[in-house]
């Protein structure tokens, strides 16, 4: 059987097109100790079959070829949905996913983020942002895109902020592993031996704009797609230049070897050097649980300052603008579930960093473990009420009520449902046709 055919349609709901994390352990290697599984091998295995990458170029598809952030959303109708339903997942001309909601009326508030701003699994009319339009009267643009890190989700954001003239809010949804994705120079080689393409049409996680370390200089800097065309996008069928772009991704090795997916053939003269400059322990290959701790470590503190770089830069570019910025985050694996038993998230030093910076700051995870306390249930069941992998359209209503305040609060001025007024005459000015 085909290596990309193996996942069957129930995995895919489990894993998710945002969040890879949402894998069952089984999915991932497991061997013996001392079995050799090489990076250089794995990185030719990565190879992507010429008829898929046909598809995903020429055909309608879930995502569309850019040649800066390595793919935007296509249309397509991904068997994704409750209830074993198909979703109706569409692109409007400027990018944005289709809106319905208020959208002849100038739009003030734009959001960026990966899937759970997307709001993969859910047709275009059960997104938060559509659910929130609705309730404040005014459209909400949404420029998330499954799959995306920070760092792809901010250079959209540059790329839009900068022609955008009506939009003065905006929105930086920053969800799971998406710190790490940042850094991937291609993502697609992280995940393509549990993900299912289905042909093509789901196919994304390709060569894209990223951020990362020089190991030489100790700074870390802003890369271009190193595929910026249609044409150079079959480069991707060709196992030597898989292997020769990405054999010195140190952010892919330490990834792999956190999961226990590689254990030989990689860059350590790289990953030490890295190493000293993040001032963390090298990492240890005395054996696989020190191998994956110690890569782990390294992994997240590398993801760590690549986000507080990219939040830095986002801050400057709106203020510059004359546009705020309202960062949120959510991790219903690696924080909420942590929170739930009683732990430390693991992300804390971003959470310090963005409340020492000032920056204006929603955190879900806050909103659903209070949630959490008021029902007697297990966490399955408790998850069970909001997703199927990614937010149900009841999720997304869930987020939407939950982030209103916030963003009533934020808006000046008010939306039209939250003018108050001693004028109790009903006023449509700008609502309702001439």
């Amino acid at each position: 059987m085909d290596r990309r055919k193996f996942i069957k349609s129930n995995v895919f709901t489990a894993m998710t097109a945002g969040g890879i994390s949402l894998l069952p352990d089984f999915l991932f290697g497991r061997s013996k100790i001392g079995d050799k599984k090489s990076y250089a091998e794995y990185l030719r295995n990565s190879a992507v079959p010429k008829d898929e990458l046909d598809i995903f170029l020429n055909q309608d598809s879930w995502a569309q070829f850019d040649p800066e952030v390595g793919y935007i959303l296509g249309n397509y109708m991904p068997h994704d949905g409750i209830d074993n339903s198909y979703t109706l997942s569409t692109v409007m001309k400027d990018g944005k996913r289709t809106n319905s909601v208020y959208a002849d009326k100038p739009c003030r508030i734009n959001t960026y983020g990966n899937s759970f701003t997307h709001c993969h699994q859910v047709s275009d009319a059960e997104t938060w942002q559509e659910y929130l339009a609705g309730h404040l009267g005014e459209p909400i643009n949404n420029f998330g895109m499954g799959g995306f890190g920070v760092y792809q989700a901010y250079r959209r954001l540059l790329r839009r902020e900068k022609e955008d003239k009506d939009s003065k809010y905006v929105i930086l949804y920053m969800w799971g592993d998406d710190y790490v994705r940042s850094v991937f120079r291609c993502r697609y080689a992280s995940y393509y031996t549990r993900w299912n393409d289905y042909g093509g049409y789901m196919f994304h996680g390709n060569f894209w704009s990223n951020i990362e370390m020089d190991i030489h200089t100790g700074k870390l800097v802003e890369m271009e797609n190193r595929i910026n065309s249609k044409e150079d996008m079959y480069k991707m069928s060709d196992p030597e230049f898989m292997y020769s772009n990405l054999k010195d991704d140190l952010m892919l090795q330490l990834y792999l070897l956190s999961y226990d997916m590689v254990n030989s053939d990689v860059d350590a003269e790289g990953l030490n050097k890295l190493a000293h400059i993040l001032e963390l322990p090298e990492v240890d290959f005395s054996s696989i649980e020190r191998m994956k701790s110690s890569a782990t470590a390294l992994k997240n503190k590398y993801s760590f300052e690549a986000t507080k770089y990219i939040l830095k830069k986002t801050d400057e570019f709106c203020k510059a603008q004359r546009k705020q910025l309202l960062l949120v985050h959510f991790d219903p694996t690696n924080v909420f579930k942590e929170m739930v038993n009683g732990k430390k998230r693991y992300d804390q030093e971003i959470i310090d960093f963005i409340n020492n910076y000032g920056y204006q700051y929603f955190d879900m995870n806050e909103v659903h473990l209070n949630d959490f306390k008021k029902f007697n249930l297990t966490l399955d069941e408790y998850m069970d009420r909001y997703f199927i992998g990614h937010y149900t359209p009841s999720g997304n209503h869930f987020f939407a009520y939950a982030i209103k305040d916030k963003i009533v609060e934020w808006l000046d001025p008010k939306p039209i449902t939250y003018q108050q007024s001693d004028d109790k005459l009903i006023r449509f000015k700008g609502y309702l046709p001439k």
